[in-house]
């Protein structure tokens, strides 16, 4: 790989391909989101180390109106990174729909993390909700990117409804368990035929590197980052994470055996007569 510096994530984009949904093609398979840091600064020095060129912002937690100070969208370069908003926080179908609404026109983008959440303590998505509300916001014409529990019907439906990505939590959200059924993501990702991104519920490196060598074609996290006690080298472990699971998954394993085989050809061992 090619040489950087400290302070950006190791990055070799010629040996996987990228992220591609709704006509849109991304380098980096990462997706990171903006709340939690201690302030805008660090986010900003967060997302640089990364190597993230999607960025999710939660519409009813920032200040859209600039006249008031500084705000989150103040320290992200719509040039260098694609605003993802979402509606964090909607719990019904109705707020979900006028978040989304709102973010459009307040940002001027089709895209949406569309969360319909159940309740406040698990934070699992309702999902008669979600497919609710993801059948009208198609309609209206925006990219639906849902956040689902890791069923494997709800996304072949929210797929069916025109979803251009399913995103299923490995755990509740930030919870930091990391990937708790790695069957049912082996099902969705054989069962839909567009990404699939991990989301919620990863703590470290190693839980992105597990969802990535299952065959996900992203994970978007914000807390195991912003909760670490250094994010910006977290940031830089979880870009490292995301492209040593990607390789490992285009190489292919071996197979998981129950005895030992050797590692080199016994053929031609000199044996005592």
């Amino acid at each position: 790989m090619t040489s950087q510096s400290a302070g950006t994530p190791v990055s070799d984009t010629t040996l996987t391909d990228g992220l591609t949904f709704a006509g849109r093609t991304f380098r980096s398979r990462l997706l990171v989101g903006t709340g939690k840091y201690k302030d805008f600064e660090q986010t900003a020095q967060a997302l640089e180390a990364s190597g993230a060129e999607i960025v999710t912002v939660a519409i009813r937690r920032i200040s859209l109106d600039r006249s008031r100070g500084d705000s989150l969208l103040d320290f992200i370069d719509p040039k260098k990174y694609t605003i993802l908003p979402n509606t964090a926080g909607c719990y019904t179908v109705e707020d979900a729909l006028l978040t989304a609404r709102l973010a459009r026109e307040a940002l001027g983008t089709d895209l949406i993390k569309l969360e319909v959440l159940g309740d406040p303590q698990t934070l699992f998505p309702d999902n008669r909700g979600l497919l609710q509300a993801a059948a009208i916001l198609v309609r209206e014409g925006f990219v639906v990117m849902p956040y689902t529990t890791d069923d494997p019907i709800i996304c072949r439906q929210l797929v069916e409804l025109g979803c251009p990505v399913v995103m299923p939590l490995a755990a509740p959200i930030g919870s930091g368990l990391g990937i708790r059924n790695p069957y049912n993501l082996q099902i969705i990702r054989e069962t839909v035929k567009v990404p699939v991104i991990v989301d919620a519920g990863v703590g470290t490196a190693s839980d992105v590197a597990v969802a990535m060598e299952l065959g996900c074609d992203g994970v978007l996290l914000n807390t195991a980052i912003a909760g670490a006690r250094d994010p910006i080298r977290m940031a830089r472990a979880m870009a490292r994470a995301v492209e040593a699971g990607r390789l490992a998954f285009e190489a292919g394993r071996i197979p998981r055996k129950l005895y030992a085989t050797a590692s080199s050809p016994l053929d031609g061992v000199v044996r005592q007569g």
